[in-house]
């Protein structure tokens, strides 16, 4: 299932970005230089889209056409913007509930996650600009098709969703191993937005330190994490159960 159109060639690409199509990430041959090639740094640099430097023997993979050393990725969702999303649930009545993903880099992880906040009431997921997963044909697929039925929003930075979410009542807590609370000591049941981290790296520290909450589930085995689609439906859950059982 591959709803995701690529476009090839600086020129086609740079039309594009200007005429407002969502691109969700150009792959750039490393090394290419040119004033063409130039002008499409600087544009994709201006519009904040996300970028990255790949051997030709990739561009090769993703288009049998002349990419001219640039191929770009439509998503095939529109992205919805934090704030206004984060205001009209916040004026819906409902108790709010949002998903924050620290650069989380899979498909797959980024598909399943997904699925879960869709099937516990997720009211929307932000992900940062640069360095997260594209939404392609293997998210949509590990999805479940829940991509289209959940707003994604995109911010500069997942600190900038932070400080608005507190800003607007809602508490942040992140899902880390860097603490001594698990997630059964932590209330949710008020407005709250959850941050997982990135498969690898977790949760960037500098976002750490401004967090309202911070939570851990606790492991019993030999093991010392947990695959993150998997932690995030057990925090998800605990929100289900709490605000059920309130």
């Amino acid at each position: 299932m591959e709803n995701q159109t690529q476009i090839f060639g600086i020129r086609a690409i740079i039309e594009a970005v200007n005429a407002g199509e969502t691109i969700d990430k150009v792959f750039l041959q490393k090394g290419e230089r040119g004033e063409l090639f130039g002008e499409l740094e600087s544009l994709l640099n201006k519009k904040s889209i996300n970028k990255s430097y790949v051997p030709v023997e990739k561009l090769n993979r993703l288009t049998k056409n002349n990419h001219q050393g640039a191929v770009a990725q439509i998503s095939p969702i529109e992205f919805h913007d934090m704030e206004t999303l984060v205001m009209s649930v916040m004026e819906s009545g409902k108790t709010p509930l949002f998903l924050l993903l620290d650069q989380l880099s899979d498909v797959r992880n980024f598909g399943a996650i997904i699925r879960t906040a869709e099937c516990t009431g997720v009211n929307g997921i932000i992900i940062q600009k640069n360095g997260s997963a594209p939404v392609n044909g293997d998210t949509i697929k590990t999805s479940a098709g829940a991509v289209f039925k959940i707003p994604i929003c995109k911010v500069d930075h997942i600190k900038d969703a932070v400080f608005y979410m507190q800003a607007s009542g809602v508490k942040v807590i992140a899902a880390t191993e860097k603490t001594n609370d698990t997630l059964y000591d932590v209330s949710f049941v008020e407005p709250c937005a959850i941050i997982m981290g990135s498969e690898g790296r977790g949760i960037n520290p500098s976002t750490l330190k401004v967090v309202d909450s911070k939570a851990k589930l606790p492991l019993l085995g030999d093991i010392e994490s947990l695959n993150v689609s998997v932690a995030c439906g057990a925090f998800l859950y605990e929100v289900v159960r709490q605000r059920l059982n309130k």
